[in-house]
């Protein structure tokens, strides 16, 4: 194999010249990232030295270097780079190895994240609606509660629908089933298990569920992660969707960035300098799927501010995830109506117990407003020239 060393001037250059000797791979070239203090110039490395990882045909990277000129952020930084050129990133006692894409020959986007609830379905739905104006549009969302075997919804489910899934045992909240019901689209629900650090699953159907969605004869295929895991598909785009207190250069997440072609910072989330690659910013406002009547109570798993709503709203929950706090506020509740949001105990615990009341229950979508930047603008450039010819 291949080899392209990262080293520093820390070390002297006789040690790290019988390091590289001693290697046991052919090492084609090295990269200098510093310490360059105790070097007298001219000095010899046994190998040419390259300004970028990309500049010499390499199959591995390996990580000479050590503390202080590379600390854990900038290691990862560099990994992050070694990643997205599908190069292995090791060194003594750690290897990172690039996530593997399935190949994919329809024209397709995928939308990543940082995290768990950052907005990412909300971004999903948004472009799922956006390009079906268009184009015949698939969505394939996979979930850590989605179903053994993928899944297609073509009729957006109605709460009941959902109250019969939950009642037979399936979670009955799942990111697919959010979709199909907000956004219209057909949608096939995935599972996967285990999340890597640069996202690569452990376990999933989602290849299965690309060629279920393949059978639909789709434009398009919108290819919908879950939290931090990147759907295992070689899709043509990518959208990385990034939420407050998310570090976008922190851990793995540069690879994230490297790999996508357009970022959607969702609230006050930040983002390192980014070149050739378009920042949209924007922020999440509820929106009911229908019209809200009489004395209103919303259950979400965010901020979720109410002020915009046309309702008499008489009580916010913000415990969808904790069962225990929801149940001791619906308790309390008195309501007509019931605005929830497609997460968490949403069915099997606030539907349930509207259904035991008589409440009605409106679904709650998350609609983007735009603060900076024209996410449609940059999501119709995505689409792959010729789709839907």
């Amino acid at each position: 194999m291949r080899a392209v060393a990262v080293i520093d001037g820390e070390h002297y250059p006789p040690v790290v010249r019988d390091a590289l000797a001693a290697l046991p791979y052919e090492v084609v070239g090295a990269l200098l990232v510093g310490g360059v203090e105790k070097l007298r110039g001219g000095d010899d490395w046994g190998v040419p030295l390259v300004a970028d990882l990309a500049e010499v045909h390499a199959d591995v990277v390996v990580d000479l270097s050590d503390e202080p000129v590379m600390g854990p952020r900038e290691r990862f930084a560099l990994a992050s780079r070694a990643l997205a050129l599908g190069l292995p990133y090791v060194g003594p006692d750690f290897r990172f190895d690039p996530p593997r894409f399935h190949p994919f020959d329809l024209p397709s986007l995928a939308v990543i994240g940082t995290g768990k609830r950052v907005g990412k379905t909300a971004v999903t739905g948004h472009v799922a609606r956006l390009l079906s104006r268009e184009l015949r549009t698939v969505v394939v969302a996979m979930g850590r509660g989605g179903p053994a075997e993928p899944e297609l919804v073509e009729t957006p489910p109605a709460v009941a629908d959902l109250l019969a899934r939950s009642r037979s045992g399936e979670h009955a909240a799942s990111d697919f089933l959010e979709t199909a019901a907000l956004s219209g689209v057909p949608t096939v629900g995935c599972r996967r298990a285990g999340g890597g650090l640069a996202g690569q699953v452990f376990d999933s159907n989602v290849v299965a569920g690309a060629e279920l969605a393949r059978t639909l004869d789709p434009d398009v295929v919108v290819f919908d992660g879950s939290g931090a895991a990147v759907p295992p598909i070689a899709v043509d785009a990518r959208i990385l969707v990034a939420g407050e207190g998310h570090d976008l250069a922190g851990y793995l997440n540069p690879y994230r960035l490297l790999i996508s072609d357009v970022v959607v910072l969702v609230g006050n989330a930040e983002v390192p300098s980014v070149r050739d690659k378009p920042v949209v910013r924007v922020t999440l406002r509820l929106r009911p799927a229908r019209e809200l009547s009489g004395r209103v109570a919303v259950f979400t798993t965010g901020l979720a501010p109410t002020g915009h709503l046309d309702a008499d709203v008489v009580h916010v929950s913000r415990a969808l995830a904790d069962r225990d706090r929801l149940r001791d506020e619906l308790e309390r509740v008195d309501a007509d109506t019931f605005l929830v949001e497609v997460k968490a105990a949403a069915i099997d615990v606030v539907a349930e117990a509207a259904a035991a009341r008589g409440v009605h229950v409106v679904l709650a979508d998350n609609e983007l407003v735009p603060i900076e930047g024209d996410l449609d603008e940059e999501v119709l450039r995505l689409v792959p020239v010729g789709a839907g010819a």
